[in-house]
């Protein structure tokens, strides 16, 4: 890799991968709209476009990306609930984006896209682990999108010969991660109320347990993927820690009271057959979430 794109740069995981894009000498040109992402996380040694994709101009975007050889598209509307309560915008951000995307990298020529997927897409599954080629049944509008979005890069590598990977995450956690809004992880809300002196909220009895992954580990992935060798012609891998906790035990990890709130359809149990990407990709992840809250807190000073 010389020159990249990264969708999303200003946002969670898109910033931390464009840091170490940075300092591996690749030069990086970040598109993100802000919806999400902050001005703050971006690297001043990168090249910043504020755009939507959207509604970016089909020219100037395959402009963009002359002489781009990556494209990391991560970009994107996360979460389970808003998709459910505004479906509409988050189709338009999670499908249609992705399809802009990927038709302009086939007209610019770029050599592969490696596109950020969501373990989402299994739903609510009595097979544990996950594996990739486990049926799929997404419970949201965001799951069947992300999951369309797998399907659109398997189609562009099929027809196009643009080559393109999914890699599907399973519940992201560390540095900048949000601590409020819409778009806030359990880790992160624990974390928010944790500073604000109130008792951690748990939906569900809290026994519901889920595969966290260290962002870090998430990167790495995001660059093993991109510098394979092969072609990988659409093919998706579980990116996941590959051991679960509940998320009374992640509640336990900060301490404090815990209170038990709404009632949600979710999946009861996450974990990742990650087996595919370590043989694969030659990924292991290292992340430890119990160490890294206490570390965490620390910082946070609560």
């Amino acid at each position: 890799m010389k020159k990249v794109l990264v969708t999303g740069g200003a946002g969670f995981i898109g910033s931390n991968l464009v840091d170490v894009l940075i300092g591996d000498n690749i030069e990086v040109i970040i598109i993100d709209n802000l919806s999400t992402g902050k001005i703050e996380n971006v690297n001043k040694d990168a090249v910043f476009l504020k755009h939507d994709l959207c509604s970016i101009d089909h020219s100037k975007f395959v402009d963009i990306l002359d002489g781009v050889d990556t494209v990391f598209h991560l970009a994107a509307l996360a979460r389970v609930q808003p998709s459910i309560d505004n479906p509409i915008p988050y189709n338009d951000a999670n499908v249609n984006a992705t399809l802009n995307v990927l038709h302009a990298a086939q007209k610019a020529c770029v050599k592969r896209v490696v596109y950020s997927a969501s373990s989402s897409c299994y739903g609510n599954t009595s097979r544990i682990p996950q594996k990739e080629s486990d049926p799929v049944n997404p419970l949201s509008p965001y799951g069947l999108q992300k999951y369309i979005g797998e399907q659109y890069c398997k189609l562009f590598s099929e027809i196009y010969n643009l080559d393109t990977v999914s890699l599907r995450y399973f519940n992201v956690y560390g540095e900048r991660m949000s601590l409020s809004g819409a778009y806030c992880l359990v880790t992160g809300i624990f974390a928010r109320q944790m500073q604000e002196g109130k008792p951690l909220t748990i939906t569900n009895d809290g026994n519901q347990k889920r595969d966290f992954t260290y962002v870090g580990d998430v990167v790495t992935a995001n660059i093993l993927a991109a510098r394979y060798s092969m072609k990988l012609n659409g093919e998706s891998f579980n990116i996941g820690n590959g051991r679960n906790v509940s998320i009374n035990e992640v509640a336990d990890m900060f301490g404090g009271e815990k209170i038990y709130g709404e009632t949600r359809l979710e999946p009861f149990e996450t974990l990742a057959d990650n087996s595919k990407a370590k043989n694969t990709l030659s990924w292991e992840p290292k992340g430890n979430l119990s160490k890294w809250i206490k570390h965490y807190k620390i910082q946070l000073g609560i």
